[in-house]
């Protein structure tokens, strides 16, 4: 048999067409899908990463065991560095990122219009994906700094974290709580190793850090510096807990920084957020591929905190809306009716 040289090139450009067609077909069919978490140094950023990673697959990536899913076809989901909650909250809203992680008491305030909202406008389209851990909030300061209390802050220089963080909110409530107004300190608005490099240079007497325990940029620095963390209870902690429902009294324990004992305090629940406006098929299954076994492993070994995100506290102090999709695979998971 033979082949004019006409058809061998155009047998070729066809195979092209087809070859182009195909890729094209196959960018058309990706999703990419952001995900705000916050700074790199604290617990939001790497969490992000294994969820990102859990719910992602690109045409080509890895199979999954027998009649199971790893991930959601086609989609591309990427873990967004950020300055944390509020920020993830407006960037939800504003149609800057698809979804976020928040601290429950931000994400409903943000919602409702009230508390440390109170004034702006309800972020009425924010809706809930699921909760996923519980967040500490750390006060920080040298060992042999006098500072055993949230009252011995007065007149001191405190990071408070950047405005559009969920810390800086919780700080300036537990000052208040505590009978200290901001003023009463010098406030900075330092995030992370930079919180933490401050501390150590003696540019900072302490720094507020609302995250889950143990936090990359804490073990670091206690392990090369004496630390301690600052117990808030008492009466402050009473007054804050009695006011504002989403925090609960919870202790970090002895070992969770290398030489600092068991410390009390309060938590929040970190949560992930979404828009009404996202497709109720695509949260449906990302909703469902965060929950399958092949993600359970990833969480498991991706971070200290992953073992703690189950289905069995993903409803746990939910004030904002589910997404209609995450809704529908928790009724069918048989987790609400």
């Amino acid at each position: 048999m033979t082949f004019s040289i006409r058809g061998l090139k155009a047998a070729a450009v066809g195979a092209v067409l087809v070859a182009g067609l195909a890729t094209s077909a196959a960018a058309q069919d990706l999703k990419f899908f952001t995900i705000g978490t916050g700074g790199t140094a604290y617990t939001y950023y790497p969490v992000g990463g294994v969820i990102a990673n859990a719910i992602s697959k690109p045409p080509g990536s890895r199979e999954c065991d027998a009649g199971g899913s790893c991930g959601v076809e086609g989609l591309i989901a990427s873990a967004v560095s950020s300055r944390g909650s509020v920020d993830n909250v407006n960037a939800i809203i504003s149609g800057l990122r698809n979804s976020g992680f928040a601290q429950s008491d931000v994400a409903y305030w943000a919602f409702t219009g009230t508390g440390t909202m109170e004034g702006k406008e309800p972020a009425k389209d924010l809706r809930t994906i699921a909760a996923l851990f519980e967040e500490h909030i750390h006060l920080v300061a040298l060992k042999d700094s006098g500072i055993n209390s949230v009252a011995d802050l007065k007149g001191k220089r405190v990071s408070l974290d950047e405005p559009g963080s969920g810390t800086y909110v919780d700080a300036n409530l537990i000052l208040e709580a505590n009978g200290l107004a901001v003023g009463d300190v010098t406030p900075e608005a330092l995030k992370g190793n930079a919180a933490s490099e401050a501390l150590r240079n003696g540019k900072i007497d302490a720094f507020f850090v609302v995250t889950g325990y143990p936090t990359g940029a804490l073990v670091e620095l206690a392990s090369a510096v004496d630390i301690k963390l600052v117990p808030i209870d008492g009466a402050g902690a009473e007054a804050l807990t009695s006011k504002y429902g989403f925090f609960a009294a919870s202790d970090i324990p002895a070992g969770a920084y290398e030489g600092v004992e068991t410390t009390a305090t309060v938590a929040v629940g970190a949560q992930w957020f979404t828009s009404a406006n996202e497709d109720e098929e695509l949260i449906y299954n990302i909703t469902k591929a965060l929950w399958n076994e092949q993600s359970r492993k990833l969480l498991d070994v991706g971070h200290a905190k992953g073992k703690t995100i189950t289905t069995g506290s993903a409803l746990n102090g939910v004030g904002v809306p589910l997404h209609a999709g995450a809704e529908r695979f928790y009724k069918e998971a048989g987790l609400i009716k």
